[in-house]
């Protein structure tokens, strides 16, 4: 396999890790994606590579992103949160953070599967960029607007369309890997299957 990568991943190991190993691969389950926005959530105005940094001390202080305990947190552990280095300490997202587990559960409530739902926005399948340069990359589509909307009206907080298409990337719900990237083919071949709510294959 080629060693070449997208540009942004250079420099520092965790990046490099982060960028072969997840980004860009379709992720099908309700709990790992309310993980990915909730970090995106989190990044907004910083470095990703920054939250990578911090990410494990996420995962401490939110239960490993269990929404339904993070939907139980009460306002004691937002200041516990804003209390600890390991994260960003910005009562604004933190708040968030909690607030849209609360979203999720009411959409589970509802009936609503979260991970299908945010599927809906690219009918079910990656999206293939094919994308050869890195200014050639929107830093938001039609698609990532719609999901922003969308999630505005369910209550969500942090997940403006700028914030979504980056989530989209990570979840591997549109493949912005470059033509030249070794991982382009391998996040293509994960994405030939259409999973529709009757065949989910991950949790909602």
């Amino acid at each position: 396999m080629s060693d070449k990568r997208c540009g942004w991943c250079l420099g520092e190991q965790l990046y490099i890790d982060y960028h072969d190993d997840e980004w860009g691969r379709p992720c099908y389950d309700s709990e790992t994606l309310f993980e990915l926005l909730s970090l995106e959530g989190a990044q907004a105005g910083l470095s990703w590579i920054t939250i990578l940094r911090k990410r494990e001390n996420y995962r401490k202080l939110f239960f490993d992103f269990d929404i339904d305990r993070v939907s139980r947190m009460r306002p004691a552990s937002v200041e516990r949160c804003l209390q600890d280095p390991g994260i960003v300490r910005h009562r604004g997202k933190i708040e968030a953070l909690i607030s849209n587990a609360k979203c999720v559960k009411a959409m589970q409530k509802d009936g609503e599967n979260f991970a299908q739902f945010l599927w809906s926005f690219v009918d079910y399948r990656p999206q293939q960029n094919n994308v050869r340069t890195l200014k050639s990359i929107p830093s938001k589509t039609s698609e990532s607007d719609a999901m922003s909307k969308a999630l505005k009206k369910r209550g969500f907080k942090f997940c403006g369309p700028t914030i979504c298409y980056a989530f989209m990337q990570a979840a591997g719900m549109v493949n912005d890997h470059l033509l030249t990237c070794n991982q382009h083919a391998a996040c293509k071949k994960l994405g030939t299957t259409k999973y529709m709510p009757g065949s989910w294959p991950g949790r909602g």
